[in-house]
């Protein structure tokens, strides 16, 4: 059963989610209050959702299961249709180059290793005991299954609020 969940944000909750819009590409998450509906299912290893890392624009389209949206990226902005992400947010991005490059967890959406939003700072560290930290200071980690991929996550006070699957060699985002 989906629930709609209303929340707004904090001047410091606030910050941090205009700064992970500049982190992962330049679009700012919804500043206002947004309803959010929470999904289920796996994040990777190739995939979420019927759409797949690597599928050229016209391949995820076929799936019926994308809408596009506007950004300021180098790629091009979509939602998933069942998951859409509100005003100045993306779903996922999709590059010229090499297909659909970055997926974005919906809230109740896990990993295999049962890592999603809200997870803590602990429990990521336990299901990924290589976690790395990017150039761009967030914790990063090869995909378990799939070396091509890697899992990106944001953390505010030991919790995760944004995770992603992403091409390694994405060039989407920074």
């Amino acid at each position: 059963m989906k629930h709609a969940v209303v929340r707004r944000l904090g001047r410091p909750a606030l910050v941090v989610a205009l700064a992970a819009g500049v982190l992962w590409g330049g679009v700012a998450p919804a500043a206002v209050a947004a309803s959010t509906a929470y999904a289920t299912g796996t994040l990777g290893p190739y995939g979420y959702g019927g759409v797949k890392l690597g599928m050229s624009a016209k391949q995820a389209r076929a799936t019926k299961k994308i809408v596009s949206k506007a950004s300021w990226s180098p790629c091009t902005g979509w939602d998933l249709k069942a998951h859409p992400t509100g005003r100045d947010k993306v779903g996922l991005y999709i590059s010229k180059r090499r297909g659909v490059a970055m997926i974005f967890a919906p809230k109740g959406v896990t990993t295999p290793q049962g890592i999603g939003i809200g997870s803590t700072e602990a429990e990521l560290k336990e299901a990924y005991p290589k976690l790395k930290q990017s150039a761009s200071g967030y914790p990063v980690v090869t995909v378990p299954g799939n070396r091509k991929a890697s899992y990106r996550f944001l953390l505010s006070r030991g919790r995760i609020y944004e995770m992603a699957l992403a091409l390694n060699n994405q060039d989407c985002t920074n």
